[in-house]
């Protein structure tokens, strides 16, 4: 595969994939465009960079699927002057994506592997910092952000990344509801904060947001 088989497997995807289900935003689309994914993917995966598939990175995760994390920054409605925190750097793909949509990104890794490879990729982007910390937890000392995307599926949004969120800021995530998937995006605001869904849609999920279990008696 050559660097334009790749282009246009890029132009393709944008295009077929994801013009068609509503990512208009002209920035998002331009960055889009710009960033190679094939670069974020395993060697033996990168003919797999632009279909619309989860593509697994080892140890449970999965870079998110195109259409999911397009949607997601789309919805977020990124402005460039936005303090924006990534749970889930894996590769660092979102990261570069969003580095030229916002005034700095903030990225949380945990996976050790991952962490490495996201921090080579993305040593050399000067408005990205990269956080060592467990997904769940954010990264508070940076904190408050005016929008958090979560790269992936929770079953719930937990209580320390809502309290980094600035009042009126979005957060734009994956959620699990009853075993489906769907993206939705949030405002927080004095009275609180609520999801909202907007596309059911396959996407990588994250265990370690998942509701505690109920206790049932035996």
């Amino acid at each position: 595969m050559t660097e334009q088989n790749f282009a246009a497997m890029r132009s393709a995807m944008i295009a077929s994939q994801l013009r068609t289900v509503g990512v208009n935003d002209p920035s998002v689309l331009a960055a889009l465009e710009t960033v190679a994914r094939e670069r974020f993917v395993p060697s033996s995966r990168a003919t797999l960079a632009y279909v619309d598939t989860a593509i697994p990175l080892g140890d449970g995760r999965a870079l998110n699927t195109p259409l999911a994390s397009a949607r997601l920054i789309n919805e977020a409605k990124i402005l460039q002057t936005d303090h924006v925190l990534l749970i889930g750097a894996a590769t660092g793909y979102l990261a570069t994506v969003l580095s030229q949509l916002a005034k700095h990104v903030v990225a949380v890794e945990a996976d050790p592997a991952l962490l490495a490879i996201a921090t080579h990729e993305l040593n050399g982007l000067g408005n990205v910092s990269v956080v060592d910390a467990p997904l769940t937890a954010g990264a508070p000392a940076q904190a408050p952000y005016d929008v958090i995307i979560i790269d992936g599926a929770v079953e719930e949004v937990p209580a320390a990344l809502l309290d980094q969120l600035k009042p009126g800021g979005r957060l734009a995530t994956g959620h699990v509801d009853h075993g489906v998937t769907r993206l939705a995006v949030g405002h927080k605001s004095l009275g609180g904060f609520g999801l909202v869904p907007f596309a059911d849609a396959a996407c990588v999920i994250f265990p370690a947001f998942s509701k505690p279990k109920a206790f049932a008696f035996s």
